[in-house]
This record gives C-alpha cells, structure tokens and sequence, in this order.
C-alpha cells in the first residue's frame, strides 16, 4: 500500500545512516594502509560492514517503493542510496585485493587517497545531514559539495604522480601491476571518492533546485551517473 506523507525525513535519516558505513569503510582502509598486518581482520570487517549497508539501501529502495510522495525527487532518492553503497563496495573490493595481492607495506600515494577518502565521506555526512532543511542550510550544502570536488581535483593529482612514479621507479613488474591497479580502484576508475562525489553533487542540485520548489515542485532535472535499471 503506498503512502502518502509529504514531510516523510526518514529518507534523510537513512542516507546518513549509510554514509557513515562509507565512512566507517574508509576508516578501515585508512587502518591497513598504515599497518598491512591488520589487512585480513579488517577484510572480515569490512565483508560484514558491507552487509549492513545493504540492508539500509534495501530499507530506502523499499521505501521509496511504497511511496507515492517524496520528499525529494524519486531519482535522486535512487541515486544517492545506491552512490554510497556502490562507495562501501568499491572500499570491501579494494581491501580484498590488497590481502589478495599480499601487498604489505603501502604506497604513499595509496595512503594519500584513503585520507581524502576519509575527507570527502566526512563531507557527504555533513552535507546529507543537512538535507532535511535545504532551504536553510543551502550555502553549507553547497560549501560541502564545492569541498568534495576540490578533494576529487586532489585526487585525480596524486593518483596522476604516483602511476608516473610506479613507470619510472618500480623494477619488478608484478609489484607494478598490483599497485597500479588498487591505485586505480581508490581514483581513477570510480570509485570510492568519486561516487562520494556524485553524491555530494546531487545534495548540491537539490540545494540549487530547493529555490524553486514552491512554484515548480515537479521539477526533476538532476544530474545522472548513470541510467536507472
């Protein structure tokens, strides 16, 4: 039966409840970076972490299922629940490659992109906490977002310098390619940061659209990541 409440927050609720998994997960990684003897305990973690997000993305898709009205446009509702899963995946598959790998000690530039991992998901709480009142909190949304693409700009830089310095400085071919490619699953081809990104993005639309809800309240122009199924 669907229902019919307007002023329903609790999708609010459940994305922050869900970036804090993203959060968590960066945590996690930041851990293993520093210390790989931790790798295979936070493997088992992170595997369960996962599993908890899930169910709160399962818990916003059902929602929005039995919904008629949202609060907020249905598929920015879809894109940011599955923009901070799709976070908490990418962080659970890079962790098991690193143990996969047996990488042990971390590259430096790898432990550079977990804490602006860690930034940006603390930048997507703040932002997504804000949510509920988007006419009050427009600046600070927009503060958020304006932070997260600047940490993605520093992103894309050390992901650029460390491949560089893999191609001039590592001899074995094998270390190469393992740190090449956990490199490329924290920036280059998504991921994490990047979907924390996209999230934060949509907040920032929202906040630019609230302006015009009480006039247009119909209006669905958000930015895609992708096609919805």
């Amino acid at each position: 039966m669907f229902k019919f409440n307007q002023k329903d927050t609790e999708y609010f609720d459940l994305f922050v409840e869900s970036a804090r998994y993203f959060y968590n997960g960066a945590l996690m990684m930041d851990e293993v970076m520093l210390d790989y003897s931790k790798a295979t305990d936070k493997v088992r973690e992170i595997v369960e972490l996962e599993h908890e997000a899930d169910a709160v993305n399962d818990k916003i898709i059902d929602k929005l299922n039995m919904t008629f009205i949202t609060p907020i446009d249905r598929e920015d509702i879809y894109a940011i629940a599955n923009g901070l899963d799709d976070g908490v995946d990418i962080l659970q598959g890079t962790l098991q490659r690193i143990v996969m790998y047996k990488t042990g000690k971390a590259m430096n530039g790898a432990i550079s992109l977990t804490k602006l991992i860690i930034e940006a998901t603390e930048e997507i709480i703040k932002a997504l906490t804000m949510l509920k009142d988007i006419h009050k909190n427009q600046a600070q949304i927009l503060d958020a977002t304006h932070k997260i693409a600047q940490l993605e700009s520093e992103g894309d830089r050390v992901y650029r310098h460390e491949v560089a310095y893999l191609f001039d400085k590592e001899k074995d071919p094998i270390e190469l390619i393992k740190w090449k490619d956990i490199l490329e699953n924290l920036e280059n081809r998504g991921y994490a940061q990047r979907r924390g990104d996209e999230v934060c993005m949509r907040c920032s639309i929202l906040s630019s659209r609230s302006s015009f809800w009480p006039c247009f309240s119909t209006i669905s122009t958000a930015f895609t990541t992708r096609p919805m199924p």
